[in-house]
């Protein structure tokens, strides 16, 4: 005799910490559904009904609508910043090296200190009030 080979259909528990973690992930806009699917493997019907039931701003009989496209949109404008940001970066980091190697080439070439020196009194061009 064969078995039935039909799949069993497994049914999965989630707590409820867990629920409320990604329906605030959510809320917060860090994520979308579709990235909390993808992210823990859960369907996104699943998450959609989790919000129904415990967002803190839903209201009954209103529906939650989320733009797939303005989310795709937003990442790529978060992705294109990041990218400007590392450019601006690394453009100090080459204008503060060039500025270190002319302090170096200043202290060999003319025997100029141009680095604070830590070891001496504080320059005249300002006296504090001595009460005496």
């Amino acid at each position: 005799m064969k078995a039935n080979l039909r799949l069993i259909r497994k049914q999965r528990r989630y707590s409820v910490e867990l629920k409320k973690e990604l329906v605030s992930l959510f809320e917060s806009g860090k994520y979308s559904v579709p990235q909390l699917e993808k992210l823990y493997g859960i369907r996104n019907g699943t998450i959609y009904r989790w919000i129904y039931k415990l967002s803190t701003f839903n209201e009954k009989g209103i529906r939650v609508v989320e733009m797939k496209q303005s989310s795709s949109n937003k990442l790529k404008e978060l992705e294109q910043k990041v990218k400007e940001l590392e450019r601006a970066v690394g453009q100090k980091q080459i204008k503060i090296d060039y500025l270190e190697k002319m302090i170096d080439l200043a202290k060999e070439e003319l025997n100029i200190d141009v680095k604070k020196n830590f070891d001496t009194s504080q320059s005249t061009g300002f006296k504090a009030n001595k009460k005496g």
